[in-house]
């Protein structure tokens, strides 16, 4: 099922959750929808499940404008942060809820109604659980039991809000690589809301971020990590540096210092003029570090921290002469760092291999 929203606008008092946002999610895709909190995503996402009224705009599902159409009349399923399992029943009858609520003339029979749970806790690995109370299971357990009891309607469309937020990290990771699996054997259109990263660029077909009640960017995942179009979407996906000067021939000014040695690549959004205020942006990975730090290029650094784990050592060092002060983490090479033998308050230069570089005025 192919999901569009249109012009879809929402206010709570005086606060704008949507600003007027328009986005086509094509039929099988898994779409993560990203952003800090309070920037409109779940408000978006029970819009379109039908549990909260746009002001204006319109929810078309698979070509029929649905926006005055009752959640249960949507064929949607949803999964929410805290799983929302009924804990007086079983792992069997939580997901066997759904198909016993319906209409009796739609209502499957018991023998189909007990193979269809059977079939959904193979699909989500928990079948030998299917006597168990929710409070018997492990969060990462309640959470696939959500899912399969969402997905026992059968629903055209799945709809997560936060689905793995209050597990720790190393279930959340497992879950999921598997919710990516479950998908692609699935292929129901689905719409996951997330602030982390990871978890979008990871799992995602597609990532919608988004801002403030705006969309700021589109695209797949890599995408939007390699090409950032703007300095939010920059800052926002993953470990970044951020340079405030001003734009030069010859690269950037940040205080008395240049930031870039010949070689370095500008990658400039819009066309940039001389001398214009500009925020530069680059990941640790695209920062050296040079402990001769009499020339007049590179960015003067303290070094703060040196950790150092496998292939790559990270660095975090503090500007100097900067106003305000500014924090920079840099990721070397176990090879370069054993030849650098930083140490802690040494003093050092930046310069960087690449930099995306904004006009601070088509920024703001």
């Amino acid at each position: 099922m192919s999901i569009q929203v249109k012009n879809i606008q929402k206010q709570f008092g005086d606060f704008t959750a949507l600003n007027n946002v328009s986005l086509d999610f094509n039929s099988g895709e898994l779409v993560a929808l990203l952003g800090p909190s309070g920037c409109g995503k779940t408000t978006l996402l029970r819009i379109i499940a039908g549990l909260e009224q746009a002001d204006s705009g319109t929810v078309i599902l698979d070509g029929e404008d649905t926006s005055g159409t009752h959640v249960r009349d949507r064929n949607v399923g949803f999964v929410f942060q805290h799983y929302a399992l009924f804990k007086h029943m079983t792992v069997f009858d939580n997901v066997a809820f759904g198909m016993r609520m319906k209409p009796r003339s739609e209502r499957p029979s018991k023998a189909e109604i007990a193979e269809k749970v059977h079939s959904l806790l193979k699909l989500v690995q928990l079948d030998w659980l299917a006597d168990r109370f929710p409070s018997q299971l492990s969060g990462g357990q309640r959470q696939r039991i959500a899912l399969a009891r969402a997905l026992a309607v059968e629903p055209k469309v799945l709809l997560l809000d936060e689905p793995f937020g209050a597990l720790d990290a190393k279930v959340r990771k497992e879950l999921r690589r598997w919710l990516r699996r479950l998908h692609d054997e699935l292929h129901i259109t689905s719409i996951f809301v997330t602030h982390d990263q990871e978890e979008a660029l990871e799992v995602a077909d597609r990532v919608v971020l988004m801002n403030q009640g705006n969309v700021e960017q589109i695209g797949t995942p890599e995408e939007v990590y390699q090409h950032p179009a703007t300095p939010f979407v920059y800052g926002f996906l993953g470990s970044v540096n951020l340079f405030k000067g001003r734009h030069l021939d010859d690269g950037i000014q940040v205080g008395e210092s240049n930031l870039a040695h010949s070689g370095t690549v500008l990658n400039t959004s819009g066309n940039i003029v001389q001398g214009a205020d500009v925020l530069a942006f680059a990941r640790p990975h695209e920062i050296d570090i040079h402990i001769d730090t009499n020339s007049s290029q590179g960015v003067p650094a303290k070094v703060v921290r040196v950790l150092r784990f496998g292939l790559n050592t990270r660095v975090e060092l503090d500007s100097v002469n900067l106003q305000p002060a500014q924090h920079f983490d840099v990721e070397i090479s176990a090879e370069r760092a054993l030849e650098l033998n930083l140490q802690e308050g040494q003093q050092v230069s930046l310069s960087a291999k690449a930099l995306k570089v904004f006009d601070v005025v088509g920024a703001a």
